[in-house]
């Protein structure tokens, strides 16, 4: 016997979660970060960061540190605003990518493009260090669903 519509869209509803826009907000303390450079090296940076980000932040080494922190910040509030923090997911899925206009927007990668479920230009980004701080503002649309229930 088919399931009526309305019920398949209420099911759908339940499965994806909330419909409200997902915000996701991390301050990281830059010190840490460049501790962690200096003590793990490039296998700590390799582990977390693309080629692509690692280049960018490398083009200016005093603020080497900086940029990655925001980079991290910007991953974590990713995890938090698409609510993926047991998902699994690898860090280099969530890319920060500086744009032709200097500013920066987020790519979600595999898994987490998956998981996140929206579209990478949908994805609101906002990146910011100052006073030994690097804070990171991730913002997108509610997941968008099509029902495929078969009848």
């Amino acid at each position: 016997m088919p399931v009526p519509l309305v019920l398949r869209e209420n099911a759908a509803r339940a499965v994806v979660g909330s419909r409200r826009t997902r915000v996701g907000i991390d301050i990281v303390q830059v010190s840490r970060i460049d501790d962690s450079l200096h003590q793990f090296g490039e296998r700590f940076a390799r582990r977390l960061f693309t080629e692509d980000e690692l280049a960018d932040a490398g083009t200016t080494p005093a603020q080497r540190a900086e940029r990655l922190a925001a980079r991290f910040a910007a991953k974590e509030a990713t995890l938090k605003a698409f609510d993926l923090c047991e998902s699994g997911i690898d860090w280099r899925e969530m890319e920060v990518r500086r744009l032709a206009d200097g500013s920066c927007a987020l790519h979600l990668h595999g898994k987490a493009a998956v998981l996140a479920a929206t579209n990478n230009d949908d994805i609101a980004l906002s990146l910011s260090h100052d006073g030994g701080y690097a804070v990171a503002i991730v913002a997108a649309p509610p997941p968008q669903f099509s029902p495929s229930f078969a009848d």
